[in-house]
């Protein structure tokens, strides 16, 4: 009895050492039959000037030192979204791209016809929507950051200071009037400062919101006279989503003669605004970009390769503080409010470890284009459930102005 139980556990032994050996085996010649180097495409709509295309550009710089000579970028700069792309995307396939990230919204309807007629390459469309409408390809991906989660810290910071400036005579109740400076009335640039508002008004409960469109993306000129405008309307904070330094160097200038702070965006403006920057959020692009390079290195699908806390609907994936996919930029020592340091940390854990309700409470939202659409956030609206991109498109009565 006591041989055939040894003789048991011999021959358990050695079946586990076997297929332990055969899943090494299979990972090894994977990894062999993977071994040529993947060739990654890039398409930016701007270059490094502008802070949108930086951090993309950031996140290429990161997945080159990360997989060294397993990969080779090869990136298209400056390429307009309001015009076709297949020029730059053929060149891109042409010269062998295995995977290609397109980096602007304009780019999405293009990218996913140019996908259907190769469906060889994948295709990986950043902020679009669409991967999951017919038709659905097993090629074109969509991603984004849950950006909202960074607007919303950025908003407590600067309802902070808000709080702070009244507490000390500094402004009034009614005074604490918030700008910002917005390129599109698209729903990403809505649901943006909506959180931000929110992350506002959860410290700063009298505080409202004037907000203009510069109806582009990057214009220096257009961003820092709106902003000054904005300033001049009797705006304390002044926030943007909008790519250029205009909005920054605006409120550093007068702050000279008017209480005035910047909460920016995709970059830290302390560098320009020392006197009056207090923060920001940017999305880091490198997790999901260094993700589906593995997979493919591995020959793995792309979306069933993300297992952590990334929501993954079909073909679209977003992630927010969990994964790294949002950042909170620099807090500003000299300007914030105290004990700002230590909300933002306990906030951004909680962002992690649990959903924090962000578009919520006693207000009424209309839908600029139907004013027959409302929303009663009595009853909160949950971001980034269904999409990557943020869908929330209400613009909030009485508190919220949009010139």
């Amino acid at each position: 009895m006591k041989n055939e139980t040894r003789r048991n556990v011999i021959i358990s032994l050695i079946t586990a050492l076997v297929l332990i050996f055969v899943f090494f085996l299979r990972d090894y010649m994977t990894l062999q039959d993977n071994d040529k180097v993947l060739k990654v495409g890039f398409i930016y709509v701007g270059d490094g000037a502008t802070a949108y295309t930086k951090n993309f550009m950031d996140a290429q710089d990161e997945l080159e030192v990360f997989f060294g000579d397993r990969i080779e970028c090869i990136a298209k700069y400056n390429i307009p979204d309001d015009k076709p792309v297949d020029q730059y995307v053929d060149e891109l396939i042409k010269a062998g791209c295995d995977v290609i990230f397109s980096t602007s919204y304009g780019y999405g309807d293009d990218v996913k016809r140019i996908a259907a007629e190769n469906p060889e390459v994948q295709f990986c469309q950043a902020t679009a929507s669409n991967a999951n409408d017919d038709p659905v390809l097993s090629n074109y991906h969509t991603y984004m950051g849950h950006i909202y989660e960074g607007r919303y810290l950025a908003g407590v910071v600067a309802g902070m200071k808000l709080r702070e400036l009244i507490e000390n005579g500094t402004i009034t109740a009614d005074e604490a009037v918030v700008g910002y400076v917005a390129a599109f009335p698209y729903s990403e640039v809505i649901s943006g400062y909506t959180a931000f508002f929110m992350g506002v008004r959860s410290q700063c409960e009298s505080a409202t919101m004037r907000v203009k469109y510069t109806n582009t993306w990057n214009d220096f000129g257009l961003e820092k006279e709106y902003a000054e405008e904005l300033i001049e309307e009797g705006c304390v904070i002044i926030s943007q989503h909008s790519d250029t330094k205009g909005p920054a160097i605006a409120c550093e200038q007068a702050a000279e003669y008017k209480t005035v702070y910047i909460v920016s965006y995709n970059a830290s403006m302390i560098d320009v605004a020392p006197t009056t920057a207090l923060t920001g959020c940017r999305i880091n692009w490198f997790p999901y970009e260094k993700q589906v390079v593995q997979a493919l290195l591995k020959g793995k699908n792309i979306e069933k390769s993300f297992n952590g806390k990334e929501t993954v609907n079909g073909n679209d994936v977003g992630a927010g503080f969990s994964e790294g996919w949002i950042e909170m930029l620099d807090l500003n020592s000299v300007t914030v409010a105290r004990g700002t340091v230590a909300k933002v940390e306990t906030l951004k854990n909680k962002f992690i470890k649990e959903r924090v309700p962000v578009f919520y409470g006693d207000y009424v939202g209309v839908d600029p284009f139907n004013p027959d659409d409302t929303i009663d956030l009595r009853t909160e609206y949950i971001e980034n459930t269904k999409y990557s991109a943020p869908m929330f498109h209400y613009v909030l009565s009485d508190v919220i102005t949009v010139d």
